[in-house]
């Protein structure tokens, strides 16, 4: 067992155990969430690993028993709009860099998905080869409820499950377990909570085969069903009939008519949570996610930081992250959408600031 030095005080830890390249996320009072120091580290230290023939894997974790990571530090960004009212867009270029490198990863890269794993830590979890859930595992998308849409990728990811699910979780920002992320397929295999206690020693015991990835699925244990069945699949009809309806709009409609007794509860709670989200960003939402099937991974990137850098010009995220995050009155004041201006507001969103060529992620997937 080998280990390189590390500072304890440090965010983002990185160790060299027997072959294996082990990033620790360290912020656990904050849920682990991403600041840009620990995206440049991250990234630099991939870079490093990929040409250290040394190093067989990767494996990201988070520190402590709540999160492998609840996003962004979204509080540091509030901040620095507010300080200089420019949107903090090295941060977005860098972060989606980072997860565009993890998705074209040339070696195998473990995401330990234990705890709440939301947003930014979606970003770097979706491009792992190898997604692992515990039972503690509480993921999602929520950033409609912010005033944001989903990003970091999501676009892709989302988009390569059935189309109604994909509105689901990325309109609703709904939070899933173990099973429906299987279901979903935003995960791969399952293993329990305890078997990530002792990680150093696991995988300091590994006796290298052929095949490092199996190696590592074999180490923890890991199975590729959860011990639950999908709550999903008890709804699932329901969500299909609601959500293949033509618009944010018309499906909270739909919602609201629910009449069959198996589902009027879901349906209720799903609609009470629709209306607390931001009713544009929904709708960018719903748009964003059709245009995904359509892109490929590095197009989606590109078309999201548009987004981003409207959400913050002209859309509803200031607002969202004052209410919930920094004054926590838990009350924001959303923009209206008038009947009949969604589409004008929403393709407003997608007109992109930048020339094609001057794109600041244009060299992503170039190379």
């Amino acid at each position: 067992m080998t280990a390189s030095p590390i500072q304890p005080a440090d965010d983002i830890l990185f160790e060299v155990i027997n072959q294996v390249g082990l990033i620790t996320l360290n912020r656990p009072k904050a849920l682990n969430a991403l600041s840009h120091p620990m995206v440049k580290a991250m990234a630099a230290r991939l870079d490093a690993w990929a040409q250290d023939g040394g190093i067989r894997a990767v494996v990201l974790r988070g520190a402590g028993e709540r999160a492998l990571c609840a996003g962004g530090d979204i509080k540091s960004l509030y901040l620095q709009w507010q300080q200089e009212r420019t949107v903090p867009q090295d941060f977005f270029v860098d972060e989606y860099r980072l997860d565009y490198q993890i998705h074209r990863y040339a070696k195998p890269f473990v995401a330990l998905m234990d705890g709440i794993v939301m947003g930014g830590g979606m970003g770097l979890a979706q491009g792992a080869s190898l997604r692992v859930v515990t039972e503690r595992t509480r993921l999602a998308m929520p950033e409609t409820g912010i005033g944001l849409m989903p990003d970091v990728g999501a676009s892709y990811f989302l988009s390569l499950m059935q189309r109604e699910l994909a509105f689901y979780l990325g309109i609703t920002g709904q939070t899933i377990g173990a099973a429906d992320a299987l279901f979903c397929s935003l995960a791969d295999a399952f293993a329990p909570s305890a078997a990530l206690v002792d990680l150093e020693q696991t995988l300091a015991g590994i006796s290298w085969g052929d095949e490092p990835q199996a190696d590592l699925y074999a180490a923890l244990g890991a199975s590729p069903e959860a011990p639950e069945a999908p709550p999903l699949l008890d709804v699932l009809p329901a969500l299909y009939r609601h959500f293949s309806a033509p618009g944010v709009a018309a499906t909270m409609q739909s919602l609201a008519t629910e009449a069959d007794p198996r589902y009027r509860d879901w349906a209720g709670k799903t609609l009470e949570v629709m209306q607390g989200r931001s009713p544009l960003m929904m709708n960018v939402t719903r748009h964003q996610l059709l245009a995904g099937r359509r892109l490929d991974l590095a197009d989606c990137f590109r078309m999201e930081l548009g987004l981003v850098r409207q959400s913050f010009e002209t859309g509803d995220f200031i607002e969202g992250v004052r209410a919930l995050i920094i004054d926590k009155d838990n009350a924001p004041r959303w923009q209206a959408l008038a009947a009949g201006t969604e589409r004008q507001r929403v393709d407003a969103f997608f007109a992109a600031p930048w020339e094609k060529n001057h794109h600041p992620l244009a060299a992503l997937g170039k190379s």
